[in-house]
C-alpha cells in the first residue's frame, strides 16, 4: 500500500496588522482567554506598558508581565511553564523579538495554552509559525521544536515598526529573501516542508509574493522608518516579513539558506548579527551552491547591499583564509537532518565550504562594478 503523501498549509488563527493596532489587543485576547501572561524585556515594556495596559483595563484583563533574556533556551521556556502553571494562565503572550515569541510559543504549548505573537518589530518571520528555535546561552542553534497549532493571535502594530531600529526591519528584509529561494528549492524535490511532507502550491505561491513585494518596496520602506512614518511601503514590507514569510518558509519549505544560518551560530564572530543578517549569507551561499544565473547573484548582491544587508565573508568576521571556522559552519551546516539536505541535489561540507569561500570573491567583484562600498567588517544601520 502506498504511503499518504500530506500537503499541508499552517497559518495562525487571526492575524492583525495596521498602524496602532497595540490598543486592540486586550480585547482580541479577551476572545481566547482570561488570565494572559504577558512575556516581554523591559525595553520593550517600556514601549507598550501604557497603551497596552488601558486596553488590557478596557477588555477587563488583569496585566501580568514577566521579564525574558536573551535567547529562547530551554531552561528560559521551563521557566516560563512554571510561571504559567503558578499563576493559572490561560493565554501567554509572547511581545517583542523572535526568540521572546518562540519561547513563548514552546511554553504555552508545554503547558497546552493558548499563545499569541505580538511582535514589536518586523525583523523576523517567526511570529505566525507553529515552531521554535531553541538556542544555547551564548546564542548557538540547538533545535526546531514543533507544534501541532500554529498562534491562535498574531498582531503586529506597524507604528512600532515604524519607531523601531532601522536594523531590525533591515533583518526580517534579509530572512524573508531566504524565503522564496529555498521554497522553490523544495518545490522542485517536493522535500517534506516544516509541517507536512510536501509543500503546496500556497505556501510556495505566497514565499514567491514575499519576494516580489520586498523587490519592489523595502527601499521605500527602510526610508519611512527612517522618518518614523507607516506609509504603504512599509505595511508591504511588514506584511512580506511577518505573515507572507512565516507562511511561505512554513508551508514552502526550508533548505540551504537557514540551514547555513545555523552552522554560523557556531562562530562567535557571528553573535553580534541578527537572524535575518545571518540568513543573507546563507542565502548567498544558497544561490552560488545551486549555481544560480550569473545575473541573479549579482542582482541579489547589489540589492541586498543597498538594503544594509550583509553579503560576504568580510563583513560577518570572517575571509576565505579562514578554513577552519569556514569548514566548522559548512559542517553544522550539512549535519544529517539540516534543512540543507531539502536542496535538489547532494549536499556535502565541502561543497557548501567552498562556495561561502566563492561568495566573497563574487561580493567584491560586483560591488566594484557597481560603484558600491567594498565589504568591511560589518556595521548595521541604526
Amino acid at each position: 500500500m502506498n504511503a499518504v503523501v500530506e500537503h499541508v498549509l499552517a497559518a495562525p488563527s487571526r492575524y492583525v496588522q495596521g498602524k496602532n493596532v497595540l490598543s486592540s489587543l486586550g480585547d482580541r485576547l479577551s476572545a481566547i482567554g482570561s488570565a494572559p501572561l504577558l512575556v516581554a524585556d523591559d525595553v520593550v515594556w517600556e514601549i507598550v506598558e501604557k497603551t497596552l495596559t488601558h486596553g488590557f483595563e478596557a477588555a477587563n484583563l488583569p496585566v501580568t508581565r514577566v521579564g525574558f533574556e536573551q535567547f529562547a533556551t530551554a531552561e528560559a521556556v521551563d521557566s516560563l511553564v512554571e510561571t504559567i502553571r503558578a499563576g493559572k494562565h490561560d493565554v501567554i503572550v509572547g511581545v517583542g523579538g523572535g526568540s521572546v515569541i518562540d519561547a513563548a510559543k514552546a511554553a504555552g504549548h508545554l503547558a497546552g495554552i493558548n499563545w499569541a505573537s505580538v511582535p514589536t518589530a518586523a525583523s523576523s518571520d517567526a511570529p505566525t509559525s507553529a515552531l521554535s528555535v531553541i538556542y544555547t546561552e551564548e546564542g548557538e542553534f540547538v533545535e526546531y521544536r514543533f507544534f501541532p497549532k500554529n498562534p491562535d493571535l498574531v498582531l503586529i502594530d506597524t507604528s512600532l515598526v515604524a519607531n523601531a531600529p532601522e536594523r531590525f526591519l533591515v533583518g526580517g528584509i534579509g530572512d524573508a529573501l531566504a524565503t522564496w529561494v529555498e521554497a522553490r528549492a523544495v518545490a522542485k524535490t517536493r522535500a517534506a516542508t516544516m509541517v507536512g511532507d510536501a509543500p503546496t502550491h500556497t505556501g510556495t505561491a505566497l514565499a514567491e509574493l514575499s519576494w516580489k513585494i520586498l523587490w519592489e518596496h523595502s527601499l521605500d520602506a527602510l526610508d519611512a522608518v527612517r522618518t518614523k512614518c507607516v506609509t504603504p511601503a512599509l505595511e508591504s514590507v511588514v506584511e512580506a516579513n511577518t505573515l507572507l514569510s512565516g507562511l511561505g518558509f512554513e508551508s514552502g519549505g526550508l533548505a540551504a539558506a537557514h540551514a547555513i544560518h545555523n552552522g554560523m551560530t557556531a562562530a562567535p564572530q557571528t553573535h553580534g548579527l541578527t537572524h535575518g543578517e545571518k540568513v543573507n549569507i546563507g542565502t548567498t551561499t544558497q544561490l552560488v551552491l545551486e549555481g544560480a544565473p550569473a545575473q541573479e547573484i549579482e542582482d541579489f548582491i547589489v540589492f541586498t547591499t543597498k538594503v544594509g544587508l550583509p553579503n560576504s565573508l568580510t563583513e560577518i568576521g570572517l575571509t576565505p583564509e579562514d578554513t577552519d571556522e569556514v569548514k566548522a559552519i559548512a559542517e553544522a551546516a550539512a549535519a544529517e537532518g539540516e534543512t540543507i539536505h531539502n536542496m535538489p541535489f547532494t549536499v556535502t561540507p565541502d561543497l557548501v565550504a567552498d562556495a561561502m569561500m566563492t561568495v566573497e570573491t563574487i561580493s567584491r567583484r560586483v560591488r566594484q562594478a557597481h560603484g558600491l562600498p567594498a565589504p568591511e567588517l560589518y556595521t548595521a544601520p541604526h
